[in-house]
């Protein structure tokens, strides 16, 4: 066993094939004490190495429940955390490269989001008034926020039970860090988009009056996917001019007018499910990450369908792209001489506070 990490430096100069060799061995040398988590938006050099592949909070879970000691997640920073807060105590959450992060998740950090609750505090009592809801796609502590002040966790996937929740809680919500998840839930749900106000972070108050604040039901947060803000309704109104019988689906991080223009909208599994269970010989124009299209693309050829991807332009989540061959092979190599390196480890107080918001989220999932 080596007492200090081996260098990742000379991993970079190796060719993926050079790596996929190694990583394969890694592998079976590890064993059970090991589990490789792969996000569907994961570029495909990596996902092959996977065991597990799915969204975030399906991985975590996955990981959880299996006998592995090292806990390795081929996604960003957020989704590690995860996997740590839901682990056992025994199990160590790894990242291959502490650069991947997400761009949405850092648009709402912990103190802007404490100066907010502390101005809403001017207008209401926010613990009397106000559930805050944070997206998954958030830093655990955002989530232990939400866990200390009665508030909940939410997925593109059960977003509207959360806020059916929420609001059986208190009459408003926060939500963050995503305004187009909660925008296009909330209108899902009946409420009108003057009642769904945007809170602008870099404003004081928000830039949001005193009556605006008191008429909203859903304050949404100023953040986004830098993918999914990339789709607009002329990408679907040109294609479907080409192609009328095409079916749209987005995933509900798009804007509003996109996901209005769609015929279906939902979670990366409700995508993957849909397009999987169509009729052979169907075409679909498909609004979210390039590498879970191009996935479907080639998978679905063989029944005749045609799956395209909404952009014209190349729309991939650049952050996890960092994790590549050469830094997992990396990760593993170290795990096998018995260093474990970027260790993703939430502090306890903070851990237990956001695994008691996860938790409320699922009691209330379906």
């Amino acid at each position: 066993m080596q007492s200090t990490a081996i260098e990742s430096t000379p991993y970079l100069n190796l060719t993926d094939e050079e790596c996929d060799a190694r990583i394969d061995i890694a592998r079976r040398t590890l064993g059970e004490r090991l589990v490789i988590l792969g996000h569907h938006y994961q570029r495909d050099e990596v996902f092959r190495h996977t065991d597990f592949s799915g969204d975030s909070l399906k991985l975590s879970r996955e990981a959880a429940r299996s006998k592995a000691e090292y806990i390795v997640f081929c996604g960003v920073h957020f989704m590690a955390e995860v996997a740590d807060i839901l682990s056992r105590p025994e199990q160590v959450s790894v990242l291959p490269d502490l650069a991947a992060g997400c761009s949405m998740a850092d648009m709402a950090n912990l103190a802007k989001v404490e100066r907010a609750w502390r101005e809403l505090g001017q207008v209401l009592d926010p613990d009397q008034s106000i559930t805050p809801v944070t997206y998954i796609n958030s830093a655990a502590d955002l989530k232990a926020f939400c866990g200390a002040h009665g508030g909940v966790v939410c997925t593109s996937t059960n977003a509207r039970n959360v806020l059916d929740w929420a609001f059986s809680q208190r009459e408003k919500v926060l939500f963050f860090p995503d305004q187009h998840l909660g925008r296009n839930t909330g209108y899902r749900m009946g409420i009108p988009l003057e009642e769904m106000v945007v809170w602008d972070f870099d404003q004081p108050g928000g830039g949001l009056s005193e009556a605006q604040i008191r008429q909203a039901k859903i304050i949404l947060w100023k953040g986004f996917c830098s993918v999914h803000q990339m789709f607009q309704p002329e990408h679907i109104d040109r294609f479907k001019a080409k192609y009328p019988d095409a079916k749209i689906i987005s995933h509900p991080e798009s804007s509003f007018e996109v996901c209005q223009k769609s015929d279906y909208v939902g979670s990366t599994e409700y995508i993957i499910k849909t397009i999987r269970g169509s009729e052979a010989g169907s075409r679909w124009l498909v609004g979210t990450e390039l590498n879970l299209v191009n996935r479907l693309h080639q998978e679905c050829k063989a029944d005749g369908k045609s799956v395209h991807f909404m952009s014209p332009t190349v729309c991939m989540c650049s952050t996890m792209f960092r994790i590549d061959p050469q830094h997992l092979l990396w990760t593993l190599e170290n795990l096998v001489e018995g260093n474990i390196v970027n260790r993703i480890q939430v502090p306890e107080r903070e851990a237990h506070l956001a695994r008691t918001a996860l938790n409320r989220m699922l009691e209330v999932s379906p």
